[in-house]
């Protein structure tokens, strides 16, 4: 069991940030076409997150041309590029699928304020 925990902890990435639910974030993807490799941005909120460890995912969630768009993403994935936290959202849930059912301003996170 060891050599199996080694292993993962070697593959678990370190250079992204802390992220929690309620942040609206930016997801740099590396998306390959044919044999040219670019950059994908999807912004959005994050609704959940779910495992630990090399298993561990996030959701996030975005409004696009009235549709909801929903990207589960794993937090370890060599795909991602960088995540960088636009805003810290202040929730009181775990999950927030309660987001897909509403619509525009109703929809809203209130923003954490941090104290320094």
């Amino acid at each position: 069991m060891d050599i199996l925990k080694t292993i993962e902890q070697e593959q678990i990435r370190t250079d992204l940030p802390k992220l929690e639910i309620g942040d609206f974030v930016k997801v740099s993807l590396k998306v390959k076409e044919g044999t040219r490799e670019r950059l994908q941005v999807f912004e959005g909120t994050v609704i959940a997150m779910k495992g630990s460890g090399i298993t561990e995912t996030f959701t996030v969630r975005r409004v696009s041309y009235g549709v909801g768009v929903e990207k589960v993403l794993p937090v370890n994935s060599p795909k991602i590029a960088t995540i960088e936290v636009v805003r810290k959202g202040q929730v009181r849930r775990a999950k927030l699928y309660f987001l897909r059912k509403r619509v525009g301003k109703a929809a809203r996170i209130k923003e954490k304020i941090i104290s320094k």
